[in-house]
């Protein structure tokens, strides 16, 4: 009787944790979902924008972003936090928990790199009189590159989570929650990269491009 009622107990908290597995799974699939919704519509606010007399894009020969060094440098750091999670999650077939650690903590301090990157840039246009008030071209530059900022802070959160409980908690229920926060981690990061990768794309990329784009859009 103790060994049935143990098993079902077993049992109960086994389908209470996959319940919570896939709540937790839809849920950043449906933020992920409104943040793409999110940027397309700046983007096409972008590109509509880009088209007036006033515009003076960053990417112009004597533009900042006509040498983008800084920011591929930046861009390496969050390809490498995207790489380490995804190797913290493959290593989680492991019992030993150290590799997964190490990884996680690579990740954050990537991460981390990555947005101190972007804020020295930030400093360094608005020493050279690059400010949000200048021109739409710069006000658009600091919100895409601050809205993504914003997300890969609160990414931050949930990684501190399942760094922790990687690192303190050795129960059966504390490891299952440490998998799911190390799985929904490598894939909010890799949607960020992608997210990254398509401003960085857009904001260096030239007047003539833009004009391209708002023509085949109809605009």
């Amino acid at each position: 009787m103790i060994t049935q009622t143990g098993n079902f107990s077993v049992q109960i908290e086994t389908d209470e944790l996959l319940r919570r597995s896939r709540c937790a799974k839809t849920g950043l699939h449906l933020l992920m979902a409104a943040m793409s919704s999110m940027f397309f519509l700046f983007l096409i606010s972008y590109i509509l924008r880009s088209q007036v007399s006033d515009w003076e894009a960053l990417s112009e020969p004597w533009q900042p972003l006509a040498s983008t060094w800084q920011l591929w440098i930046n861009t390496a750091f969050l390809v490498l936090a995207s790489v380490a999670l995804e190797l913290a999650k493959r290593s989680l077939l492991r019992p030993d928990r150290v590799l997964t650690r190490d990884l996680m903590l690579v990740a954050g301090a990537s991460s981390a790199a990555f947005l101190v990157g972007q804020l020295v840039f930030w400093d360094a246009l608005s020493n050279m009189g690059y400010f949000a008030s200048s021109n739409a071209a710069n006000a658009f530059f600091y919100l895409l590159t601050g809205l993504h900022g914003l997300h890969l802070l609160g990414g931050l959160v949930a990684w501190v989570r399942a760094t922790y409980r990687l690192g303190h908690d050795n129960s059966e229920q504390a490891s299952a929650k440490a998998r799911l926060g190390v799985e929904l981690c490598a894939t909010y990061w890799h949607f960020l990269l992608l997210v990254w990768l398509g401003l960085f794309a857009l904001l260096s990329s030239s007047p003539a491009t833009y004009a391209a784009i708002a023509k085949l859009c109809g605009f």
